[in-house]
This record gives structure tokens, C-alpha cells and sequence, in this order.
């Protein structure tokens, strides 16, 4: 958990298992006690497993039941833990935001990847399904939207994507081939559309997935 301080260079962090309900009633309490009401909620818990994809040469009937559930807990109960434990304040003043990290891996069926994609769109789910139960509750002051980002190069996926060189992987290449925009994003690019989410601006907004991914998900190819 990373909480503002008041000023655009102060951040507090919490260490804990943002799956865990007691790690994160903690860090509920922690934030109130150093900075009070929490205005804004990013679920960015997130990753996969090796034993949760499929490789090339491999089989879905080589999956690991475990290992799925793992990569579940990490992407959907990553961000329903948090929810269930901050969102109750934002319910009791009638404001507030949440913002989760999707991914484009929902919208359409990306190779290997089974398991994150799964549980990335149980959370798309959960993100209508809280939005239109919680205003319907607790009135329009509190929003559930999320994001879904594209293909980002990140230290977590640079081995998947790029040889050591720099040179694009073939499975990068492909990305890079299929994307309209003709390369990866960028962590910056997600800024402008978590902005717009946590303001005002988006006001009338919720229950969304945004795509932020170059126009992957629009091409056909042709």
C-alpha cells in the first residue's frame, strides 16, 4: 500500500498481502491514523506464474490446477481484498474512487497466458458489478472503473519480449506487428487516464474498462 502524504513528493508505504483481509484491515488502519479518509483506491496487485501459462510446444491439458489458483488470487482477490477493505469508508461518507488494473489480455484471446487472462476478466466483472451496486447504495459519489493496459515493456516481461540486445523476441515482434501504434507503451501513458478517473472530470463515469494499448484490440490486421 502506498499512500499520498499531502504533497506531490511524500508517499508513505505498508508492507503486506494485498490478498490477506487482516494485512489489509492494518493498513486501513494505518492510513486513517497517519492521513485520515481515503479518497482513492488503485488495485495494482498483479502477475503470473509459469505453471499458470502455456508455452508454445505445450498444452492446455498441461496446466497446474494450483498454479492457477495462485495467479487468481494474485489478479482478482489482489484487488477484491483491498476493495472489501477500504471501499466501506468511501460507502460511509458517500465518496470516493476505485480504480482496478485490468488488462487487454479480457478482451480478446491472447496466447499462453490463460490463467492471468481469466482472472483479469473475473475482476472486469467485479468492476460493473461493484460500480452499479455501490452507487445504487450509497448514491453517485462512489465509482468503480478500471484500466486495462496493453502491452508495456517492464522488467517483468523484458525477458518474454526482448533478447538480451534489445531486439524484439519473436513473441514481441508479433506484439509490436499486431499493435497500430507500431511499439510498447510506456508507464507514463497510464497517467492521463487514472487522472481523468480519479477526478471530477470523470464524474458521470463508472463501470468501465478503458483500453490503454495502442489500438491492439481495434486491428484486424487486414
Amino acid at each position: 500500500v502506498v499512500a499520498d502524504c499531502g504533497g506531490p513528493d511524500r508517499a508513505m508505504a505498508f508492507a503486506g498481502d494485498a490478498t490477506d483481509p487482516d494485512t489489509m484491515a492494518e493498513a486501513v488502519a494505518a492510513v486513517q491514523q497517519h492521513l485520515g479518509p481515503v479518497d482513492v483506491l488503485i488495485n495494482a496487485a498483479g502477475g503470473n506464474l509459469p505453471d499458470a501459462t502455456i508455452s508454445p510446444e505445450g498444452s492446455v491439458f498441461d496446466l497446474d490446477p494450483q498454479a492457477i489458483d495462485r495467479v487468481m488470487a494474485i489478479n482478482y482477490r489482489g484487488a477484491l481484498t483491498p476493495t472489501l477493505a477500504f471501499a466501506p469508508g468511501m460507502a460511509e461518507r458517500g465518496r470516493g474512487v476505485i480504480i482496478n488494473f485490468s488488462s487487454m489480455a479480457t478482451f480478446r484471446a491472447f496466447s499462453r497466458v490463460i490463467g492471468y487472462s481469466a482472472a483479469k476478466a473475473a475482476l472486469d466483472n467485479t468492476t460493473r458489478w461493484l460500480a452499479v451496486s455501490l452507487a445504487r447504495k450509497h448514491g453517485d459519489g462512489l465509482r468503480v472503473n478500471a484500466i486495462a493496459p496493453g502491452f508495456f515493456l517492464t522488467e517483468q516481461n523484458r525477458t518474454l519480449l526482448t533478447e538480451p540486445d534489445g531486439s524484439l523476441t519473436s513473441r514481441g515482434r508479433s506484439i509490436v506487428d499486431h499493435t497500430p501504434f507500431g511499439r510498447f507503451g510506456q508507464a507514463h501513458e497510464l497517467h492521463g487516464t487514472l487522472h481523468w478517473l480519479c477526478s471530477d472530470a470523470s464524474a458521470f463515469v463508472t463501470g468501465v474498462v478503458v483500453p490503454i494499448d495502442g489500438g491492439i484490440a481495434i486491428d484486424s490486421g487486414v
